[in-house]
Formats: C-alpha cells, structure tokens, sequence
C-alpha cells in the first residue's frame, strides 16, 4: 500500500510540475501582454477577413455522422451537440451524404506534437487505439518525434527530414501534417523553410495550434518548461544555450513570424481550435483558463480561440474540449488522476481524426488538390 502511494503521489507531482512549469499558477497583477512597441501592426478580424474560408458546416455533418456510427465502438463518445462549439453564424451544411466505408485516398495523419510530449509520452501509455481505428477504413496516423523542449527552426529541420524519408506516392501526396499546439507552427515553420517537402504533403491541419501564440508564455521561462525533463521515464532533452520552445511561444514572436513569412499557397491548411465552455474545463487547467480569461475568457487553459486559426486556411470548427483534452489522453491512461484533477478529459479522438481526414479528403477532391 505504501508503495502505491508514492508512485501515485510522484504522477500527481508530475502532473502539477506541468502546470507550474508553464505558469499558470503564478500569481501576478502585472498584465498578461505586457506594453511593447516591438510589434508588427495587428488587427482582429472576422476570419472572413483573413482570407478563412468557413466550413463549420460541412465538418459538423461530417463529425456527427461518424459519431454515431462508431459510438458503440469508440471510447469517450459524446453526441456532437455535445462535442462541437456552435459559433454565430456557422453555416449550414451541404446535406450531402458523408463516405463512411472505406477511404478513397489513403491519407495518412503525421501528427507533431506540442511541448513536452516526449518528456511525458511514456508515462502518458499511449495506446495506437487511433492508428487501429483508421487503418480499418484504408487511413493511418504516424507520430513524427520532434523535440519538444526546441525550437520550431530546430522542429522544422526534424520535420524536413522525416517528411523526405517517408515513402511517397507518385500521384497524389498522402500525408496530412496534423499540429497540435505547438506542432502547429513547428510545420508551418518547416513549410516556410523547406519548400522541398511541399510536393509531399497532402495538406496541414491544425488542431487547438498555438499560431498566434499564447499570452501565458511571457509570463514563464525556459528554465521552468524544462523541469519536464525530471518528469518520470522522460526522454526529453535540453535546448541548451539554442532558442528553446517558449520563445516560440510568446505572441509577439508569433505575430513577428507570420509577418515575416507568407505561407505557402500549394499546400491546402485547415483549422479546428478549441472553444470549451466554461463548465467543461479540467480543474487542473482551470487556474491557466482563468488567467488567461483576463485576456478574454474565450479559451481552452492555453490559447485564445482566435488565435488557433491559421489565416487563409479552411475553418473546420470549434471543439467543445479544453487543450488537453483535444489530443492528450491524460484519463484514459490514469484514471485516479482524471477524477480527482483532469476532470474534463474524455473525447472521441479516434473519432475525431477520422472525420477529420474524410472532410480533408472531399475538401481535396471538390477543390482538385
């Protein structure tokens, strides 16, 4: 019994090193965004305005008809009413039939992780319950091992290079580069620096990505992110005296970046943020969602909802799911900790990327990509 005790007791101090890691549990009065005029000139927009192309409405159908066809075979589902975010003004669907059966392109998900995913992978057990999923429809998903601790140029360069060592289909790119948080800018940054691997790439989506940044990074340090590195069976490394992850972070460099670097316009981008409403926030993210409600209450414990979308890409929606819950099965894998600290959790992510890939796939077809 003692035994079990303190290896539960080191999870749950692992769990709260994370948080305090990027810091959100600081008390501070000092502002959030601080005063600066190193700053390009900003504006905030209807996604219209950005050059965003609103299919709310078809992922919506699309989503909700795969949930209810797997909802007896998949953990954590949810009706979609109950999955999604309904913003103003979301259209309305095409009513065409959504393909469940057996996939017309064979895309395959290269998923790039956020910050610190390799420090906490193995103590996370990630089961390959989604890859066993999709493989059933002709779909599959890969994880692309970048470091989480670095940089998006050092991330970018880790990226180059598996991209050009994958197999490649000579008539129609498979893979589709799927971002979460901080992998979102990790690929951007690799499709700004690398044009080689764009023939390569099917498309990019990014899901709750930290495209404009997060205003919780200017109030942490790099030091502090890497105390991951003594989370249990943590494999992460050190960025050493290079930039490190924060710094990519922060919204000014954000901003800085996208003002400097076009995207490319060969390689079709979608978004999915987060939205939760305010009841479906875990309690253990729901200190960093207050704090970053002093900037405006409309996110999900890392990143404000406007700035998840990347400009000129195809809005997909909005999930009703805190950061977390959106890719990291905190949970599934230890139950204790879901109930007493990551109380919001749950959600049909084997789901989730299937439709995501079925609407990528019409999306590619209807637009002859």
């Amino acid at each position: 019994m003692t035994r079990l005790y303190h290896r539960h007791r080191r999870r749950l101090l692992a769990v709260i090193t994370l948080v305090a890691t990027v810091g959100l549990g600081a008390c501070s009065t000092r502002p959030l965004q601080p005063w600066s005029a190193d700053t390009p000139p900003l504006v905030l927009v209807p996604a219209a305005q950005a050059g965003v192309q609103d299919q709310r409405g078809r992922f919506r159908e699309v989503f909700c008809a795969v949930l209810e066809a797997r909802k007896d075979e998949i953990p954590d589902y949810r009706a979609c009413e109950e999955a999604l975010t309904r913003l103003d003004a979301e259209p309305e669907g095409t009513g065409k039939p959504v393909n469940l059966g057996d996939a017309a392109r064979p895309l395959v998900a290269v998923v790039v992780p956020g910050v610190g995913w390799d420090c906490f992978a193995e103590w996370l057990q990630v089961s390959n319950t989604t890859n066993q999923h999709l493989r059933r429809f002709g779909y599959d998903q890969v994880t692309l091992e970048v470091e989480s601790l670095a940089s998006s140029e050092n991330n970018a360069r880790l990226i180059r290079d598996a991209i050009m060592d994958m197999p490649r289909n000579e008539s129609l790119p498979q893979l589709v580069l799927v971002g979460y948080s901080k992998g979102a800018p990790d690929i951007l940054q690799a499709l700004v620096s690398y044009p080689e691997i764009r023939s390569h790439v099917a498309a990019v989506i990014s899901v709750s990505g930290s495209i404009g940044g997060s205003a919780l990074a200017n109030d942490a340090t790099q030091s502090r992110l890497e105390l991951l590195r003594h989370w249990p069976g943590a494999r992460c490394q050190s960025a050493g005296s290079e930039p490190g992850a924060l710094e990519d972070l922060r919204p000014a460099s954000r901003m800085r970046w996208l003002a400097a670097n076009p995207l490319p316009e060969d390689v079709p981008l979608y978004s999915l943020g987060t939205f939760p409403r305010p009841d479906n926030v875990s309690a253990l993210l729901r200190p960093a969602w207050n704090k970053l409600g002093r900037v405006d209450a409309r996110n999900d414990g890392q990143v404000i909802f406007h700035g998840q979308v990347i400009p000129g890409s195809t809005l997909a929606g909005y999930l009703n799911a805190d950061h977390w819950a959106a890719a990291v099965p905190i949970a599934r894998a230890h139950p204790t900790i879901g109930s007493l600290f990551v109380t919001r959790n749950g959600f049909p992510r084997e789901a989730l990327m299937e439709a995501l890939l079925r609407f990528v796939e019409e999306d590619l077809a209807r637009t002859g990509h």
